[in-house]
C-alpha cells in the first residue's frame, strides 16, 4: 500500500503542494480549521488557478474539520505528515496530529517560519524534516481555491527543498522530494538549516513590509526608500545567520553577502541589489502580489511576525549584533496589527534608519 499522508493546514502551501499530489493518485487526508473551506473542498474539491502558462484544474479531496479528525482513530496511520498551519498553531496542530500518525511516521515542516524545534518538541527528532518552499507565491483566495501569481517555475528555479535535521540524504526525505515535485521543482538539500535561515531572510525582507504598508511585493520594490530599507532587514538577517554558522544560499537570487553589503551602505553592492530588484518588479507581472502577512493583515488574521523578523531580534541577542530595523518593524507590525495604527508606508519612511 502507499504512503497515506495528511496535510494539516489546507491554506495556500498545503492546498497548492496536496492538490498536485491528490491528482496524481496519492492518498491525501486535508485536515483545516476554517469550516467553509473545508465545506467547499468536499463539495466542488480544491480548484487551483495560476497567472499564466498552466491550465486550471479542480481535483476532488477528501478534506476533514479539525472536529472530524477523530473519525480517523478508525483507519490505518498517517505515514507523512505535512505540517502546514500558522508558526503560532504549530504546538498544538502536532499534538493534535501525532495520535493518527503510524508508528514509523514523520512529520514535515513545510512552512514559512523556523518550527522543526516545535515539532521535534512533541514527535522527537528522529520524525522531524523540513521543506522549504521558495518564491512559490501562492494564496488561498477564497474557500477551497489556491492561486499562484506566477507560471512554474521549472527547471528556472528549484522551489521546494527537503531536508533532514541531520543532513544526510535518506529515503524519506527522497519520498517528500518526490511528493512535493508533483507541483514544481524539487531537491534534496544537504543543509536544511542553512536553507532555513535563508528563506526566513528572503520573508523578514517583504512580509513586514507589506503588513506594515499594505503594498504589494512590486509597489514596495519600486519606491527607493523601502527597498533599501529591505536590504537592511535582510543585511541584519543575514549577519545573525552568519554569525550562527549558518552556510547560506541565495536569498531573491541575490549571493546574501551582496544584499548584506547593500544593507550596510556599501556603494557598489547597493547598485547592484537595486538594479536586480528592479528588473525583478518590472517583469511583466513581477511582484505583482501581496507576501502572506499582507495577506493575513488585509483578512485581520494574526500576523507570524514574532516567528520572522521578531525572531531574528532574538537569535541576534545570542551573538551580540544589533538588529533595529527588524525590532522597528516588529513593533509596527504588532501596532497595525492591533489596530493603533493603519498601515501606511510613512510608519517606515518615518524611521529613517536607512
Amino acid at each position: 500500500m502507499g504512503a497515506r499522508i495528511a496535510i494539516v493546514g489546507a491554506g495556500a502551501v498545503g492546498g497548492y503542494a496536496g492538490a498536485h499530489m491528490a491528482q496524481a493518485g496519492e492518498d491525501v487526508t486535508f485536515v483545516d480549521p476554517w469550516p467553509d473551506n473545508v465545506e467547499t473542498m468536499k463539495a466542488k474539491g480544491l480548484k487551483i488557478t495560476h497567472i499564466r502558462d498552466v491550465p486550471e484544474f479542480t481535483v476532488p479531496v477528501r478534506a476533514l474539520h479539525l472536529t472530524e479528525l477523530q473519525h480517523v482513530s478508525k483507519e490505518r496511520p498517517f505515514d507523512i505528515v505535512f505540517m502546514c498551519m500558522k508558526s503560532y498553531d504549530t504546538a498544538w496542530a502536532t499534538m493534535m496530529i501525532q495520535q493518527y500518525m503510524a508508528p514509523n511516521g514523520y512529520v514535515v515542516s513545510l512552512q514559512n517560519c523556523i518550527n522543526e524545534e516545535t515539532i521535534a518538541g512533541i514527535v522527537g527528532w528522529g520524525k522531524t524534516l523540513g521543506s522549504i518552499a521558495s518564491s512559490i507565491t501562492v494564496d488561498l483566495c477564497e474557500p477551497g481555491h489556491v492561486r499562484r501569481a506566477a507560471g512554474k517555475s521549472g527547471t528556472a528555479h528549484t522551489v521546494f527543498r527537503v531536508g533532514e535535521v541531520h543532513g544526510r540524504i535518506t529515503e524519506r526525505a527522497q519520498e517528500v522530494c518526490r511528493l512535493v515535485s508533483l507541483s514544481d521543482g524539487a531537491k534534496v538539500t544537504e543543509n536544511l538549516w542553512g536553507e532555513r535561515w535563508s528563506k526566513l531572510v528572503t520573508n523578514a525582507m517583504a512580509n513586514g513590509l507589506s503588513a506594515s504598508t499594505g503594498l504589494i511585493s512590486k509597489e514596495i520594490l519600486l519606491d527607493d526608500t523601502l527597498r533599501h530599507f529591505s536590504a537592511r532587514l535582510g543585511s541584519e538577517a543575514i549577519r545573525v545567520g552568519q554569525a550562527l554558522g549558518y552556510q547560506l544560499e541565495e536569498i531573491h537570487h541575490i549571493e546574501p553577502e551582496i544584499i548584506a553589503l547593500a544593507g550596510e551602505g556599501d556603494a557598489a553592492a547597493t547598485k547592484t541589489y537595486d538594479e536586480h530588484r528592479l528588473v525583478e518588479a518590472r517583469k511583466p507581472g513581477g511582484g505583482a502580489h501581496r507576501p502572506s502577512m499582507g495577506q493575513d493583515m488585509v483578512k485581520g488574521r494574526r500576523t507570524e511576525i514574532e516567528f520572522l523578523n521578531g525572531f531574528i531580534v532574538d537569535k541576534s541577542k545570542e551573538v551580540g549584533i544589533p538588529t533595529p530595523a527588524n525590532a522597528a518593524l516588529t513593533d509596527i507590525v504588532k501596532r497595525v496589527e492591533k489596530g493603533e495604527l493603519q498601515a501606511d508606508k510613512r510608519h517606515i519612511l518615518d524611521l529613517r534608519l536607512n
